[in-house]
C-alpha cells in the first residue's frame, strides 16, 4: 500500500486527493481502481467474521441453548444454518461481489425493489446509533475494572436493604420454612426451594451508577456524562479505524477480529478450573440436555431466528463488504468459512459463559438456572458478578469487557461502512475525494443521535429501538430480497452471474441452492415472520413497562423503515411514461447499468445483453428508462 503519513491528516480530511498526491483509499495493485479492493483475502475474511460475530453470539446464544434443551438445541441450530443461514449469506455475498456496489445500487438488477436497499441502510443507520451506545457501556465497564476490588463486588454505601451479596434461600419442609438452607445442610427437593428476591451488588451498580436509570421512559433526566464521554470515545475509535475506508479498517481487524477468540479461550480455560464449572456445563449442553424439546415448534423457531440474526443477513453489511472483493474471488468458499466460524464461536462462547456462571451458582448455593440471564443482564450484571468472585478479578473483568469492546467495534465498522459506501456509490464525484470527512461527519452525527440513549432513560430507548427495528423488520427485508433476486431478477440468471465469477458448476451443485433460494428459505422466513407478529408482545425493560407513546414511537420507526419499499416503487412508476403494465415490466427488468463494474469482466454475455437492451429502448420509446438508471431514484 502506498505510504501515507498521519501528518497529512488535514489534507486527507479537508482536501481532494490531488493535494495528498493520490487517492489514499485505492492501492496500485487494486483490481478496481475506482472503488478499491481489499488488500488481501485475509482482511475480507476477518472483517466479515468480525461483522457476523456480534454481541448476540456471546450474550444470546448460550441462553437460547440452555432454554431450548441444551445440547439438543444444536441439532435445529445447525439444520437451520444449512437451510437458511449459509444459502442466504452466500446469496448476499455473491450479489454484492458481482456488481461491486452497495445494498442500494445492487438493485439496478430489479429497480422496483430498490426500496429494499434503502430500508436496509435505514435499519443499519438506526441500529448503529444504539450499537455505539453498547460499545460505550463496554468502555465504561472496562475503565471501571481498573480498580481493586471491583466497584460492583459489594453493595454501595448508599444501597438500600434489597442489596445483598448472598441470596437468602429457604426450604419448605412440611410447611415450615428453614432459613439459610444450603445443600451441605441436607437435601431439599427443587420444588420446595424458595429464593428471596434481592438485588445483587452488580445489578445495583448497573442501575444506579453506570446507567443512573430513571423510573421510566417518561422521566428522561439529564445526560449521564460518563456514558456520553465513553460514547464520544467509541465514535472516535470507529472514525479512526474507517478514516481510509477498508484500507485502514482492514488492518484494524487483524486485532479486533482475533482478540475475542483469545479472550474466550482464556476465560474458558479459567472457567473449567473453577469449582461448580461442571454444573454450568451440564446445564448448557451436558446431561441436562432434553431431546424431547425437539418436538416443540418454538425450539425450531428460536434456532432459525438465532441463525438468521447472528449472520447479520438483511443489514446490507454482507453485500457491502463483498463489493470490495476481486471479481473472481471464491465467494462460495468464503460464505462457508464465515458461517461455520460464526456458529462455532457461539457454541464455544457458551462454554466460557456457563462454566463461570456454574461457579457463581456454587458460591450462591443456587441452581444454575437461577443465575442465568440474557442480553444486558448477562453482559453487565450476571457475568461481571461472577467475575468479581474470582481471584485477580480486575484482570478477568478487563479482558471480558475489552472483548465486548472489540466484538462491538467490528460490527460497528461494517455498519458505518454500509452508510458510507452507499453515499459514495450514489455520489462518487461529490464524495470520492472527501471520504475521510464523510466518515468523520457520519460518526459525529451518530454520536449526536446517540445522546438520548445515554440519558437516565437511555436504556429504555435502546430497548425500544432493538425490539422494533432489529427484529421482524429484518425478516420482511430479507423475504423481499429473496423475491427480488429469485423471482423478479431471476434465480437462473443470478446463477449465471455467479458462474461468471466462479466458473461453471454442475446441475447437481445448483440443485441444493435452488431448493433453498426458491422454496426452503422463503417458506421458513414466512413462518417465522407470521409467528413473530402473532406472538408479538409489547417490549419492556425488566418490570418497567413502556408508555403508549413510547410503543407508538417504536411502531413509527418500524413503519418508517418498511415504508421506503412501496414509496420508492410508486415514485419510480410515476416517473416512467407509458401504460402501467409497460412501466411495471420496465421496473422489473435490469437497468443498462446492471453489470460487473469493470469492462474486462462483462464478457460477451453482458455485451450482448446491453446491445439487446438498447435495441429494446429504441423499439419502445414511450417508456423513458433513463429515469431509473442514474441514481437511487
Amino acid at each position: 500500500m502506498r505510504g501515507f503519513k498521519w501528518s497529512n491528516l488535514k489534507d486527507l480530511i479537508f482536501s481532494n486527493s490531488a493535494v495528498v498526491g493520490q487517492d489514499p483509499h485505492v492501492d496500485d495493485g487494486d483490481e478496481n481502481p475506482e472503488r478499491g479492493n481489499w488488500a488481501n483475502k485475509k482482511e475480507y475474511i476477518l472483517s466479515t467474521i468480525g461483522y457476523a460475530v456480534g454481541l448476540g453470539n456471546i450474550w444470546r446464544f448460550p441462553y437460547l441453548a440452555y432454554e431450548n434443551g441444551g445440547g439438543a438445541f444444536l441439532i435445529p441450530y445447525f439444520v437451520m444454518l444449512v437451510v437458511t443461514g449459509i444459502p442466504l449469506f452466500f446469496m448476499e455475498s455473491a450479489f454484492g461481489q458481482f456488481c461491486s456496489q452497495g445494498p442500494i445500487n445492487v438493485w439496478r438488477a430489479a429497480p422496483i425493489m430498490q426500496g429494499v436497499g434503502v430500508a436496509m441502510v435505514t435499519v443499519t443507520l438506526i441500529v448503529s446509533i444504539y450499537y455505539n451506545v453498547i460499545i460505550g457501556y463496554s468502555l465504561y465497564y472496562m475503565f471501571a475494572s481498573f480498580q481493586s476490588p471491583l466497584p460492583w463486588a459489594s453493595c454501595l454505601p448508599s444501597a438500600d436493604s434489597s442489596c445483598n451479596n448472598m441470596t437468602t434461600v429457604f426450604c419448605n419442609i412440611s410447611g415450615v420454612l428453614l432459613a439459610n438452607w444450603t445443600q451441605e445442610n441436607g437435601t431439599c427437593p427443587s420444588s420446595d426451594i424458595i429464593t428471596v428476591p434481592v438485588n445483587s451488588p452488580s445489578e445495583q451498580y448497573w442501575d444506579n451508577v453506570a446507567l443512573q436509570r430513571s423510573s421510566g421512559l417518561d422521566e428522561t433526566g439529564p445526560v449521564v456524562w460518563h456514558l456520553a464521554l465513553c460514547l464520544l470515545l467509541s465514535s472516535i475509535l470507529v472514525a479512526a479505524a474507517l478514516i481510509k475506508g477498508i484500507k485502514s479498517s482492514g488492518k484494524v481487524v487483524y486485532f479486533t477480529a482475533t482478540f475475542p477468540y483469545v479472550v474466550i479461550l482464556i476465560l474458558l480455560i479459567r472457567g473449567l478450573t473453577l469449582d461448580g464449572a461442571r454444573d454450568g456445563i451440564e446445564f448448557y449442553i451436558g446431561s441436562q440436555s432434553n431431546l424431547t424439546k425437539l418436538t416443540e415448534a418454538q425450539v425450531w423457531k428460536d434456532a432459525a431466528t438465532q441463525t438468521f440474526y447472528s449472520l447479520s443477513i438483511g443489514w446490507g453489511g454482507v453485500m457491502t463488504l463483498a463489493s470490495y472483493n476481486n471479481f473472481h474471488n471464491n465467494v462460495f468458499k468464503d460464505s462457508f468459512i464465515v458461517s461455520i466460524t460464526n456458529a462455532g464461536t457461539s457454541v464455544v462462547a457458551g462454554f466460557a459463559i456457563f462454566s463461570i456462571l456454574g461457579h457463581m451458582a456454587k458460591i450462591y448455593n443456587m441452581p444454575v438456572g437461577k443465575v442465568v440471564k440474557e442480553g444486558f443482564g448477562l453482559a453487565f450484571i450476571a457475568y461481571p458478578d461472577a467475575l468479581s468472585k474470582l481471584p485477580i478479578a480486575p484482570l478477568w473483568s478487563i479482558l471480558f469487557f475489552f472483548m465486548l469492546l472489540t466484538v462491538g467495534l467490528d460490527s460497528q465498522f461494517a455498519g458505518i461502512e454500509v452508510i458510507i459506501t452507499c453515499l459514495l456509490d450514489a455520489f462518487p464525484k461529490t464524495f470520492k475525494s472527501k471520504r475521510a470527512s464523510l466518515t468523520i461527519g457520519t460518526c459525529f452525527a451518530l454520536y449526536i443521535l446517540g445522546l438520548p440513549c445515554v440519558t437516565r432513560a437511555g436504556i429504555y430507548w435502546v430497548t425500544i429501538i432493538d425490539q422494533f427495528v432489529a427484529t421482524w423488520v429484518l425478516l420482511v427485508l430479507v423475504l423481499l430480497e429473496i423475491i427480488g433476486i429469485c423471482y423478479i431478477y431471476g434465480g437462473n440468471r443470478f446463477i449465471k452471474d455467479i458462474e461468471m465469477m466462479l466458473g461453471n458448476k454442475s446441475f447437481m451443485f445448483w440443485l441444493w441452492w435452488r431448493a433453498c433460494w426458491f422454496f426452503l428459505s422463503p417458506c421458513i422466513l414466512v413462518v417465522i415472520l407470521i409467528w413473530s407478529l402473532l406472538t408479538f408482545t409489547p417490549p419492556s425493560y425488566g418490570k418497567v413497562q413502556f408508555p403508549a407513546w413510547g410503543l407508538a414511537l417504536g411502531w413509527c420507526m418500524a413503519i418508517f423503515v418498511v415504508l421506503w419499499i412501496p414509496v420508492i416503487a410508486a415514485y419510480k412508476l410515476k416517473r416512467l411514461r407509458g401504460n402501467f403494465w409497460m412501466r411495471l415490466k420496465s421496473l422489473c427488468s435490469p437497468t443498462e447499468e446492471w453489470h460487473p463494474y469493470l469492462d474486462v469482466h462483462r464478457g460477451q454475455r453482458y455485451s450482448e445483453e446491453r446491445c439487446r437492451y438498447r435495441v429494446k429502448r429504441k423499439n419502445t420509446p414511450q417508456v423513458n428508462v433513463n429515469v431509473i438508471s442514474n441514481s437511487w431514484l
